[in-house]
């Protein structure tokens, strides 16, 4: 199984745990921003900016294309400066901080950003951070998850970048529940909206099922505390291919449901860099394409599907 088979994966469970609304009529984000209560609203959302360059690029074509509305930039990331100096360049662009707490391919690999001797518990046998999220879990301290997310935040402001949210890489946020304290904490300190979605009964049901230590009670606690939460998360499409995933992106247009639904995208270039860093290259070129395909563009259209951003959503952010 491949890194972002298992990325997708752990997502899915995130999103399947903690997505949407409650099976009662309640007004969902869309209204809150203003939309009718039939409107889909949709945000395209490129993850793992500044991983490589090959990432970077697709990125930045892809929301130049006009259907990927937001992204988010890994700070540790040996690409970060690139995206910075683009950024700083277009400010008007929807880009978040994707919060990184793992190192997870083979041969590309990054370190903290915080002071090595105070995240010790982040760091693997060879100097890195943990392949997995639930290395992570095991191996480090609430302390140390805030001083890394801590110095990635304030790493960023100093190049010059105002991130419109925060989210979490492979979803380390959410395998513990001080982790994900920390994550909403920092959030509201530095007034930078975060990723979280609205429960559901069906999803309370499942993350009891599953074990998730982000429930009810945990959601319910931080959209009373004015955090704007989603309706809908998804964290990606089936497919091998271009073709494959292209008939997967029209099926999932063709099946949103009212309110503000995030999909999530996996961007890269068919080149020697990508290819040399995962398996799972043709799924990112393969999205690429996808999101920059004027037919998928024209079917968003078609159905009447409007597009929205972070910097949008964080207008309800503790408004409330």
């Amino acid at each position: 199984m491949t890194m972002l088979k298992k990325h997708n994966i752990l997502l899915s469970i995130i999103a399947m745990t903690i997505t949407s609304i409650t099976a009662t009529a309640q007004t969902t984000t869309a209204q809150q921003l203003g939309y009718g209560p039939n409107d889909k609203v949709l945000m395209i959302h490129a993850d793992d900016i500044g991983m490589s360059h090959s990432v970077n690029v697709a990125t930045i074509e892809a929301l130049k294309k006009g259907i990927v509305t937001s992204g988010s930039i890994m700070v540790p990331c040996p690409w970060f400066p690139e995206i910075a100096a683009y950024f700083r360049e277009h400010p008007e662009l929807d880009l978040g901080l994707h919060l990184t707490l793992t190192s997870e391919w083979k041969y590309l690999r990054w370190r903290p950003v915080a002071q090595l001797d105070k995240v010790k518990g982040l760091i693997d046998e060879e100097g890195y951070m943990w392949r997995s999220e639930r290395q992570t879990a095991t191996k480090a301290t609430p302390q140390e998850i805030e001083t890394e997310l801590r110095a990635q935040i304030d790493r960023a402001l100093a190049f010059g970048l105002k991130p419109t949210h925060l989210d979490t890489h492979m979803g380390t946020l959410y395998t513990r529940k001080d982790f994900f304290d920390v994550y909403t904490k920092l959030g509201k300190e530095y007034g930078i909206p975060v990723m979280v979605m609205r429960p559901t009964l069906q999803a309370i049901q499942y993350g009891k099922l599953s074990g998730s230590p982000i429930g009810e009670d945990a959601l319910k606690k931080i959209e009373a505390d004015g955090f704007a939460m989603l309706d809908y998360l998804d964290t990606g499409v089936p497919g091998k291919n271009f073709a494959e995933r292209k008939e997967s992106y029209k099926k999932f247009l063709k099946n949103m449901k009212p309110g503000v639904t995030m999909l999530i995208v996996h961007l890269g270039m068919n080149d020697p860099e990508l290819k040399a860093t995962t398996g799972s290259w043709e799924q990112r070129y393969g999205d690429f394409l996808s999101v920059t395909d004027p037919e998928i563009e024209a079917l968003i259209k078609e159905l009447g599907i409007k597009l929205t951003t972070w910097r949008e959503l964080g207008k309800l952010a503790w408004k409330k």
